[in-house]
């Protein structure tokens, strides 16, 4: 059996930012719609002239369309008015990524239209830019190229059908996507896996959408002999490896038939195995945009980029290392995306086990006690409230100690400055109830006797305090 592959990938994420090419907000509605519209589409020649196959394959299915609009949906979804010019945050992002995937950028180029008469897009194309080429990432079996990144517009989603025509949602319509083209550089299924986790964490270093849908994995896979074979439709790159490793079975049973083979589009099944999806599009399906002048990007522009380019995840991961967070409080951080948060505290009072404890634990614990939800509880303690409290102990106005009773205050419903008002309790009191709680329990060591005691006064009292008496009483 031929084993050896030649595989490239295609990575689509989603950007946190408003739409691309109109400033509606890039918002996934749920609720019942606005209005629907219903239309017809057809394929368009390409630069060349001709058709594309895999756009005439669409349209010969002779196919309605239904679209769900909202107040979020303006006319550029509506394919009604003009594409606005190009959202500049969404640009900016994409040279982020582009200069971490070492890319060049370019100064100059053409915005471009996809046809894609599937029904997903109300225009009957895609737009797509292509803003650096020539990059590389760098994975244990050798350099994988990047040949493109482009910034192009997501595709409208399904939701249903209505009377057998395909009804789709235009809140994802133009939600600024960037798309990494791999050259044919992987050679194994554990190398495509490899290169697609190293790109997820360059990706996951910059302004990108979160969760389920908002990145799409496609993989470009030949054994020698056989025609190139898309593969889409991946979720969890765990699929990859099984995958890939059932395309090179398929692929050589159809050598082994000898019937003739073609390029096509694949759709990969959570069983390993893929189905026929569409034949394989080519340049035919790309003419250039009429609504929309030459992006240039320039020089200014490229030096924002990196001016403000992020830190890659990995770098990030072993900073917090060094400043003392154990690897599950980092892991925490980064799948709460509390990261930017945390940092911004930091930079008030450079204590990361303090910050993560007001940031993280706390919040977790209250939610925990009380009847609330975390969503509601972090609402009440904002990160200008958390900056507020952590200035406080700088300015010595309280002790870190009592800083779990004032979140506690104003989860209560309290406001801040009522929160910030802690009654302490007497010391010499507090000496007393040591001494009985230590006469009551004999043999506890000293953390174990701070537990009990910090437990009883709730806040009232500080642990230093506490501890100076706790060391005179078992000398």
């Amino acid at each position: 059996m031929n084993n050896e592959i030649k595989a490239g990938l295609e990575i689509h994420q989603q950007l946190d930012t408003n739409k691309l090419f109109c400033d509606c907000p890039s918002l996934l509605r749920s609720d019942d719609p606005s209005f629907k519209i219903s239309r017809k589409l057809h394929a368009v020649a390409g630069e060349g002239g001709e058709i594309d196959i895999a756009a005439r394959y669409e349209v010969e299915k002779d196919k309605r369309f239904t679209y769900h609009g909202y107040d979020t949906t303006c006319l550029v979804e509506l394919d009604e008015e003009p594409p606005h010019l190009i959202n500049k945050e969404a640009l900016r992002i994409g040279l982020h990524i582009s200069l971490l995937l070492n890319c060049e950028i370019l100064p100059l180029s053409q915005i471009m239209r996809k046809t894609v008469v599937d029904g997903s897009n109300t225009s009957g194309f895609q737009r797509t830019v292509l803003i650096a080429r020539n990059g590389w990432i760098k994975t244990s079996k050798g350099k994988v190229s990047i040949d493109n990144v482009n910034l192009e517009e997501d595709s409208a989603r399904i939701v249903g059908n209505d009377g057998g025509d395909k009804v789709f949602r235009l809140d994802r319509l133009g939600i600024p996507l960037i798309e990494i083209g791999t050259g044919p550089d992987i050679k194994s299924s554990e190398q495509a896996k490899e290169a697609a986790l190293i790109l997820g964490d360059i990706l996951r270093s910059c302004k990108v959408r979160r969760g389920i849908g908002t990145i799409r994995q496609d993989v470009n896979v030949s054994i020698e002999g056989h025609p190139r074979i898309e593969i889409k439709g991946f979720q969890d790159v765990k699929m990859f490896v099984p995958t890939i490793e059932e395309e090179v079975k398929r692929q050589n049973r159809n050598l082994k038939s000898k019937k003739k083979l073609e390029s096509e589009v694949r759709n990969a099944l959570s069983t390993g195995k893929t189905e026929f999806l569409r034949p394989m599009p080519g340049a035919a399906r790309m003419y250039p945009e009429t609504d929309l002048p030459l992006l240039r990007i320039s020089r200014e522009i490229i030096n924002d980029a990196k001016r403000t380019l992020p830190k890659l995840r990995s770098e990030v991961r072993e900073e917090l290392s060094k400043e003392g967070l154990r690897e599950d409080e980092i892991k925490v951080l980064f799948k709460e995306d509390k990261l930017e948060e945390f940092e911004s505290l930091l930079k008030i009072l450079r204590d990361p086990r303090f910050v993560f404890k007001i940031l993280i634990e706390i919040p977790r614990d209250l939610s925990k006690k009380s009847n609330k939800s975390l969503k509601d509880i972090r609402k009440r303690i904002s990160l200008d409230v958390m900056e507020k409290l952590i200035s406080s102990v700088v300015e010595n106005k309280f002790q870190k100690e009592d800083i779990t009773q004032i979140i506690e205050n104003l989860v209560s419903g309290k406001s801040l400055e009522d929160s910030m008002r802690i009654e302490k309790a007497d010391l010499n009191f507090v000496r007393k109830e040591i001494e009985k709680i230590v006469k009551a329990k004999p043999g506890l060591s000293i953390g174990g006797y701070m537990g009990l005691v910090m437990n009883k006064f709730k806040g009232k009292v500080s642990g230093k305090d506490v501890n100076e008496i706790l060391n005179k009483l078992l000398k």
